[in-house]
């Protein structure tokens, strides 16, 4: 097994596609994100994941089963199972962060380059790892 070893605040803040997955393992998965200003990931639940975000650069909020709270460089969040959960770019720079799914919810190697490209993708985890 190789794993992921890289430089993820470099990898973060470098990144300027909405969705890029970087790893799946079989129970957790690695994926950048970068929100443009005003640009919101949009209200979800995910019944059986826990999610963990890590904000890298940028401001905006985080809405979980309603409470809104501030967040910006350096916030972690992490996301029960069940929650129903959105993140905001309320900033007017580029909003960078990382997110870790517990299990994965992404295909390996998925890239949306917007998040219309994410909206209009159907796809989900198919079981297939990064190694």
């Amino acid at each position: 097994m190789k794993g992921f070893i890289d430089d993820i605040e470099k990898l973060t803040v470098e990144n300027d596609l909405f969705r890029k997955v970087l790893y799946t393992g079989k129970h957790l998965q690695l994926v950048l994100m970068t929100l443009q200003p005003g640009e919101e990931i949009g209200a979800e639940v995910h019944e059986g994941h826990d999610q963990f975000f890590r904000i890298e650069d940028g401001q905006g909020e985080v809405i979980i089963d309603g409470k809104t709270t501030k967040i910006e460089d350096d916030d972690a969040i992490i996301v029960p199972a069940g929650a129903r959960h959105n993140v905001i770019n309320t900033g007017s720079e580029p909003l960078r962060l990382y997110t870790l799914y517990a299990p994965p919810e992404h295909r390996d190697g998925v890239v949306h380059k917007t998040k219309a490209d994410a909206d209009a993708s159907e796809e989900h985890f198919d079981g297939k790892t990064s190694e």
